[in-house]
């Protein structure tokens, strides 16, 4: 059997010879079919390799990414859960605690508050060393003080039940998480020089104009806990650099996911009175009827944003549809959803997990060069 296919963008327009019409279900792949070579050609990747942003929030980001293998596709989807650097608290130093939530418990919800502060600006802290105990500094760590009391409204009703109204601080958010400045780490942040900090004499203005935001939890409405009056809270949080391999508070992302694009092939026609029916077997938008001049009514089904489509194959539940559709997905059209969590823009987030991804190329590149010294290929 012979088949032939369209190559190049778009990938879902596929031209598929009669003989391949009619099957209920299939495994096949449009435009990737037995007989083709599918070898590596850099050229051709170079040519058929494509990414399009096609919706951008301050929090999310979906784009589509065309063109390559699914290795690398998931391999950068891991790489930004858990491979991605952020700060994140790691040391909680208890000074006082007469909250009802225990120190331990309370020290685990201030870890997994995100961090809103630029993580490539910020070092590795090294490991302590036996002649080394402490390697905190102000370019690897980051300091925040939590200092909260509660205590009782005056001029309270009294038959006032609610503890908002009857007391002050009742509720301990991450609102009450504030940056304490040290050493000279407005400079390496690109904050402008605290007032209490004096002048050294050095020009510090930042390159783009702009200085950034002090160091703050992404959200100020996270509940840490509840206190009553005489209770309360003295803590010091340090923060460091890590990735969510290490622990999930380090991850940048609430969720990364891809799904491939799907294809949905109309193999014979659909009769007029059937047109209505088959668009609502699909979800809104991925099919549309357009004007028939044969019937003078809009009864052409067209296939119109396939990527809307859930694949739920609720068409091939209907015998007059069975053989007359043909549900696939296009495997190098991987349509990807990313969620910051904050410590990023949603557009950055792809971008460095391809830096960590060619980190770890050079990284390989550098060992087999070392292991095997006289196979190294020519730069040519």
């Amino acid at each position: 059997m012979s088949q032939q296919a369209v190559t190049g963008y778009p990938r879902n327009h596929v031209q598929v010879l009669p003989e391949r019409i009619g099957a209920v279900a299939n495994s096949d792949i449009p435009g990737h079919y037995p007989g083709e070579d599918h070898t590596w050609n850099l050229e051709r990747f170079k040519k058929n390799m494509n990414l399009r942003v096609d919706r951008l929030t301050p929090s999310r980001i979906e784009f589509d990414l065309i063109g390559i293998d699914a290795s690398i596709a998931n391999a950068l989807r891991r790489i930004v859960i858990a491979e991605v650097p952020t700060v994140a608290i790691e040391n909680v130093y208890v000074y006082n605690n007469t909250s009802i939530i225990q120190d331990e418990v309370l020290a685990h919800r201030l870890g997994l508050v995100p961090i809103k502060v630029d993580p490539r600006k910020v070092k590795w802290k090294p490991q302590p060393t036996p002649d080394l105990a402490e390697t905190a500094n102000d370019e690897n760590t980051i300091v925040f003080g939590l200092t909260v009391t509660c205590s009782r409204r005056p001029n309270v009703r009294r038959d006032e039940t609610d503890p908002e109204k009857l007391y002050e601080n009742a509720n301990v958010y991450s609102s009450e998480i504030k940056w304490q400045h040290k050493g000279r780490q407005y400079k390496h942040l690109t904050l402008p020089r605290p007032l209490d900090v004096p002048d050294d004499g050095e020009e510090h203005l930042p390159q783009d104009g702009e200085f950034d935001e002090p160091p703050k939890p992404v959200l100020d409405d996270i509940l840490l806990a509840k206190m009553r009056p005489g209770q309360q809270l003295n803590l010091l949080l340090y923060c460091i650099k890590g990735i969510g391999k290490t622990h999930a508070k380090w991850s940048p992302v609430a969720t990364a996911s891809y799904r491939l694009l799907p294809h949905i092939e109309i193999t014979d026609d659909i009769p007029p009175e059937h047109a209505l029916k088959f668009q609502q077997c699909f979800p809104p938008g991925v099919v549309e009827l357009e004007h028939d001049e044969r019937t003078g009514e809009n009864t052409r089904v067209v296939v119109a944003n396939p990527r809307l489509d859930t694949v739920s194959r609720e068409v091939l539940r209907h015998d007059e549809f069975k053989d007359k559709v043909r549900l696939s997905r296009i495997r190098d059209h991987f349509i990807y959803s990313i969620e910051s969590t904050g410590a990023y823009k949603p557009e950055e987030l792809f971008p460095e997990a391809i830096k960590v991804m060619q980190d770890k190329i050079s990284a390989v590149e550098s060992c087999l060069k070392k292991a095997f010294p006289n196979h190294v290929p020519r730069s040519d």
